[in-house]
């Protein structure tokens, strides 16, 4: 789960995570009120979406004057902001942080993530902040710094200190650069994070070490231990499609394609969509059904799939182990009759009750292709497409 910058630096603010004051604003009376009461020289005015890369997209501004900060508000909300993590239909601003603005002499990058190799939390940092990571680790891989934290002791202030000397914090700010990197990593194990990024972390002209961006992800599974974490969610910057079928505890993320996937485990979800790219097709979505799907979950992820309107065909691939075959079957059924199937549909069944659910499937008077095995599924439903 996402949430948007102003929510992060509140959370990170009570772990003595210093951040810039600020004020979140919906209206442009609400952002005129807000530097008011800032009383800078300089506000910040920043859109905030779910998205990297505001600043390139012009989603943030430099208000020297309330004139300004009111004709920067009128610009952005409302507006539908394009960035490289948007993609080209863009997202809606709906609401502005306004932001004191500060006197930066050093960008930096900080972040923290699980580390699937070794199982633990790792802190990343580079004296190259305010781009993307990515583009230093394909540029220059050597300037990021890494700090694997045992999970017994937690992050250690000597390994604060090292990350801050390695990328070069002014050696009279190190204290406070240890006191951030201690608090963020607190923040990130309390409140079940998959990712906390700081970009950009900076030093200021009057010595403060401050998070000038702030990003944080949350486990959805952990998500109700925190149910103050779950009620930042804002619906308005998720996929409607996603939304519904989180009601139903499916996992479905929506793609650039025309080719719909309907499977169950995502490991076979992952390789079913490598095979369809593989023949030369592109996958509509990844879409989850799970071990122990009903026929009500499967006939809502079918629902879900066809709600999108790029589908131009819908591959089945349910491999039966705990979930049985006829029971996909009976749900597949069920949905294609509801919604008035016409795109191409192959299926692909194999496990437990497998005969059973192509008896069904054979029998429902629909135009479904049958296929034997991943690799002939991808095949006929690309030729379908195609």
């Amino acid at each position: 789960m996402n949430i948007h910058e102003h929510q992060a630096k509140e959370i990170l603010k009570q772990y003595g995570v210093a951040v810039p004051r600020g004020k979140v604003a919906f209206t442009v009376d609400e952002a005129v009120e807000a530097a008011k009461e800032l009383g800078t020289d300089v506000v910040v005015v920043k859109a905030q979406i779910h998205a990297g890369g505001r600043g390139k997209a012009g989603g943030v501004k430099l208000a020297k004057s309330l004139d300004e900060v009111r004709a920067y508000a009128q610009e952005l909300l409302g507006k539908k902001l394009v960035t490289y993590q948007t993609g080209p239909e863009g997202k809606e601003v709906k609401r502005l942080l306004i932001e004191q603005g500060c006197d930066i002499r050093k960008e930096y990058y900080v972040g923290m993530v699980v580390d699937r190799t070794t199982g633990r939390v790792v802190l990343m940092a580079s004296e190259e902040g305010g781009v993307e990571i990515e583009e230093v680790a394909k540029r220059a891989p050597e300037k990021i710094v890494k700090e694997y934290i045992d999970p017994l002791t937690g992050l250690m202030p000597f390994q604060a200190r090292k990350v801050a000397y390695a990328i070069n914090i002014p050696k009279e700010l190190v204290g406070k650069a240890v006191k951030f990197f201690m608090g963020l990593y607190q923040a990130f194990v309390d409140k079940d994070c998959s990712l906390a990024e700081i970009n950009p972390l900076v030093v200021t002209g009057d010595g403060e070490v401050l998070a000038l961006d702030a990003k944080l992800n949350f486990d959805d599974n952990a998500l109700f231990r925190h149910p103050e974490i779950a009620a930042l969610r804002d619906p308005n910057e998720e996929d409607p499609r996603e939304q519904e079928a989180a009601k139903y505890d499916l996992s479905y993320i929506a793609l650039d394609g025309n080719i719909g996937c309907m499977v169950n485990g995502a490991g076979l979800a992952m390789a079913t969509m490598d095979i369809i790219k593989f023949y030369g097709g592109e996958p509509a979505n990844f879409l989850d059904v799970g071990g122990g799907a009903s026929v009500e979950k499967v006939r809502e992820a079918f629902k879900i799939i066809l709600s999108d309107p790029n589908v131009k065909g819908i591959l089945v691939n349910i491999f039966g182990g705990i979930m049985k075959c006829d029971v996909i079957a009976t749900g597949i059924v069920e949905a294609a009759k509801q919604v008035e199937l016409k795109v191409p549909l192959v299926v692909r069944l194999e496990g437990t009750n497998v005969e059973l659910g192509k008896k069904i499937l054979a029998e429902s008077g629909l135009d479904i292709v049958s296929a034997d095995s991943m690799a002939d599924a991808a095949q006929k439903i690309v030729s379908l497409v195609s």
